[in-house]
């Protein structure tokens, strides 16, 4: 079945694909540019929500939910917010079908033309911070701390599953602060959180840094982000977390009484995730032979796969593998226990391998009497044999070193690709013949930026929080330089 894979050197992106439908992560729709994701992509999608949601509520954080549709004159009260998401907007402009009495099926009824049309919710600053006019009069209303687990919709001609999709699903934060220095400290824990959520359960280093003005998030003073790298080369933005300032309270009205009885302008943030993860995840530490996913988001840990020839075996094996995953369960293991009749063991390895599930276990009526049972791993597709007594302490100290592994070899992979150079025509041959992330001057202008990326596509993916100020000369322009940037071609 892994063989039906497209390789990654022969082509990248057709490999993706293969493994996402494959995989059964999720495919096409018959919207068009919208996925249906199948329930083991979604399996995963659960897994790194329910941590992320924990880990915003030990901040913390408390869950909301606002309406899909926000009216279009909402939009056009932040300005820099409109003009970034207006070739992004599915807009509804009726609220009524009628039967076609000529043709036969349904059209739009002319005479249900809403008064003001309704945008499907791309991104929810103006319907929330609309409704936090309503919430806060005074300090003691603050901070509001909300997040929201919701489906966002952002038009989109060229499409890619999970990467890039007119709906996906998402989580965003809006909070609102008494003062700039907390709405700052704010967008900075989030940020951290998202690192330690990429590096410590996805198993994928990140570069934590600021975008440029030409990357910022339409509305934001200051755009946090996590950029990670995939196996091509290319960076994937994986996490956004905005300093909004008081743009949006501004817009709408919203104003607080401080301790001194003075009505000032609230502070706020926003930050989110989406499926997207999902695309950095496959394409950080996926093979040739299909998924290979860390066992902190793997749907299942452990699968067991029982090799007989009769069912009395089958009856014999079962019995020690239910005592198996009674151990397993214990530790925390999730564990799936393949004992259908209708699929072979080899063709079973192959569909587990395909899927990424971290260790495989096999027992068969020899093991038995041996004491032992068949161990493989899917990071390195190593096989051995363990020791039935003690196997859960066995599987679970595995499962710590594939957890580990994974990320090592994405971020030696990382490192490798970090690429200092000190000329343009370095530039060039470095972005043309080895990819991965650039670390080169730039003047610090938006012109500059725009020009290195008609000339390259390349973009400066975040200028990192952990630098060494370098005095130096501009990549491109040769104008003088405090520090080094990062840059590189992206999703």
């Amino acid at each position: 079945m892994a063989k039906e894979l497209t390789s990654r050197s022969e082509n990248y992106s057709q490999w993706y694909q293969d493994l996402v439908i494959k995989a059964d992560l999720a495919e096409n729709s018959a919207v068009r540019g919208c996925m249906v994701i199948k329930p083991y992509g979604y399996a995963i999608w659960e897994k790194m929500q329910a941590q992320l949601d924990k880990m915003f509520k030990d901040t913390g954080h408390v869950n909301a939910y606002f309406p899909l549709f926000i009216p279009k004159s909402f939009f056009s009260k932040e300005a820099d917010h409109v003009e970034g998401f207006a070739k992004e907007c599915a807009v509804v402009t009726h609220y009524r079908l009628k039967v076609d009495e000529e043709n036969g099926g349904v059209v739009v009824d002319p005479d249900a033309k809403l008064e003001e049309e309704l945008i499907v919710r791309p991104t929810s600053e103006t319907i929330i911070w609309n409704t936090y006019k309503n919430w806060i009069q005074s300090y003691r209303d603050l901070p509001i701390l909300i997040n929201q687990w919701a489906n966002v919709v952002r038009w989109e001609m060229r499409t890619r599953l999970f990467l890039r999709t007119a709906e996906f699903l998402w989580q965003e934060g809006h909070t609102a602060h008494a003062t700039k220095q907390e709405a700052i400290e704010e967008t900075e824990k989030i940020i951290n959180v998202y690192a330690e959520f990429a590096e410590k359960y996805m198993a994928v280093p990140v570069v934590k840094g600021l975008k440029s003005a030409n990357e910022r998030f339409a509305g934001a003073l200051e755009t946090y982000s996590i950029e990670a790298l995939m196996q091509d080369g290319k960076a994937l933005q994986s996490g956004t977390s905005h300093f909004l300032g008081q743009n949006f309270a501004k817009a709408f009205d919203v104003t607080f009484a401080n301790k001194e009885g003075k009505e000032e302008y609230v502070w706020a943030t926003s930050w989110g995730v989406s499926t997207r993860l999902m695309g950095a995840l496959i394409m950080a530490h996926s093979d040739d032979n299909g998924l290979v996913l860390p066992p902190k988001l793997a749907p299942y840990q452990v699968v067991i796969v029982p090799i007989y020839r009769q069912l009395e075996q089958l009856a014999t094996i079962s019995e020690k593998v239910d005592e198996i995953i009674d151990k397993l369960k214990a530790k925390g293991i999730s564990v799936k226990y393949d004992n259908s009749d209708n699929r072979k063991p080899g063709w079973k390895f192959a569909e587990y391998e395909l899927k990424g599930v971290p260790v495989r276990l096999a027992l068969g009526p020899r093991d038995l009497e041996n004491g032992t049972i068949e161990v493989a791993r899917r990071d390195t597709l190593e096989k051995t044999s363990a020791q039935l007594d003690g196997i859960e302490e066995y599987v679970e100290k595995l499962l710590e070193d594939i957890q580990a592994n994974i990320f090592k070899k994405a971020y030696d992979y990382r490192e490798e690709h970090i690429t200092k150079v000190d000329s343009w025509e370095e530039f060039k041959d470095v972005l043309q013949n080895k990819g991965g992330f650039i670390s080169a001057h730039w003047d610090g202008t938006p012109e500059t930026e725009d020009q290195i990326k008609a000339e390259t596509k390349a973009t400066i993916r975040c200028m990192p929080l952990e630098f060494e100020p370098e005095e130096g000369k501009c990549v491109y322009s040769g104008k003088p330089s405090g520090r080094r940037v990062l840059f590189a071609l992206a999703y």
